[in-house]
């Protein structure tokens, strides 16, 4: 697998790989579903993560978009003030009060459990677009992310939303730390942190 850093031009491909990939999770699919069931408003949702992600250089894929891996760098928003608003507008536009209530719980669950005190690398998404999942490609990617974060002396944290993945990121050296309840059912997320070059 041929992997690099995403440039703008890849926005647009990137976000088609996550809002396919994560148009089953447990945490989010329920998180943005309309109740007519609509679903055009998931892309350009996850499309603003993409962009505000894109400009740090810690944006990698596979270069034909297979899989993809959105990291931020220590300190870094997942959106600028204006993208934040953006997604306020877009979730105000779709879900009816009830449901962009429990949006924004589940926001505010996620920024809290997230570890302030020690610099890392956070990985907001990682996916493969379903056409290719089961070729272990997503591994590999987030392996070769982790090499370079180690070489910089920086460990990783992330929120695994769906369990079917947790032991793959326990075999790339994350422990699990925490949970995150879901607000509209029973589903949980589970927080991870990784250490410089894995367990010790």
């Amino acid at each position: 697998m041929e992997s690099r850093v995403a440039l703008p031009s890849d926005i647009d491909a990137v976000t088609d790989t996550i809002t396919l990939a994560f148009s089953d999770d447990p945490i989010w699919s329920v998180a943005l579903a309309r109740s007519d069931g609509g679903t055009g408003h998931a892309r350009p949702f996850w499309r603003l993560f993409v962009e505000g992600a894109v400009g740090y250089s810690t944006v990698f894929m596979a270069d034909d978009a297979s899989t993809v891996a959105v990291w931020l760098p220590p300190g870094a928003k997942d959106l600028t003030d204006e993208q934040e608003a953006e997604v306020d507008e877009l979730m105000a536009a779709n879900l009816e009060p009830a449901r962009l209530q429990a949006f924004h719980d589940l926001w505010d669950r996620f920024d809290t459990a997230h570890p302030r005190t020690t610099p890392h690398m956070y990985l907001s998404l990682l996916a493969t677009h379903p056409d290719f999942r089961g070729r272990g490609i997503g591994q590999q990617l987030l392996a070769e992310n982790l090499a370079a974060f180690d070489a910089e002396g920086l460990p990783a944290y992330l929120e695994s939303t769906n369990p079917a993945n947790d032991h793959r990121y326990q075999r790339a050296g994350f422990r699990p730390v925490g949970r995150i309840n879901a607000v509209l059912d029973d589903a949980t997320a589970t927080t991870m942190w990784r250490e410089v070059g894995g367990p010790t």
